[in-house]
């Protein structure tokens, strides 16, 4: 049996590789975004995630990092204050806010 990886076809991205209009995101478009990032996601990744996506729902903008490190520490203690990081190691703009669906904050850095 032949076991390729399954690649979907993705909404529109910008030239960055985040998606144009975040209401078209899903786990799957998540799961190819993450494959394209080398990043297996875990259930503390979909946990972050999950977090974003209903932050953007409520308030139509990316949640700051500080927002998703606060709720990651609320749920696994405040050891975990570096998780998010640990999570999304090339960046919370480029790998976390690309995974969930997020256009690119413009005003934020890389980091």
């Amino acid at each position: 049996m032949d076991m390729q990886a399954v690649v979907i076809d993705l909404p529109p991205l910008d030239e960055e590789g985040y998606l144009v209009e975040p209401k078209d995101w899903n786990e799957a478009v998540a799961e190819e975004l993450a494959r394209r990032e080398n990043i297996q996601l875990t259930e503390d990744h979909w946990d972050a995630i999950r977090f974003m996506r209903e932050y953007y729902e409520e308030h139509q903008i990316a949640a700051d990092a500080r927002f998703v490190i606060k709720h990651l520490s609320e749920k696994l203690g405040p050891g975990s204050r570096n998780k998010l990081f640990e999570l999304f190691p090339y960046g919370y703009v480029k790998q976390a806010c690309k995974i969930a669906g997020m256009k690119r904050p413009r005003a934020w850095s890389t980091g």
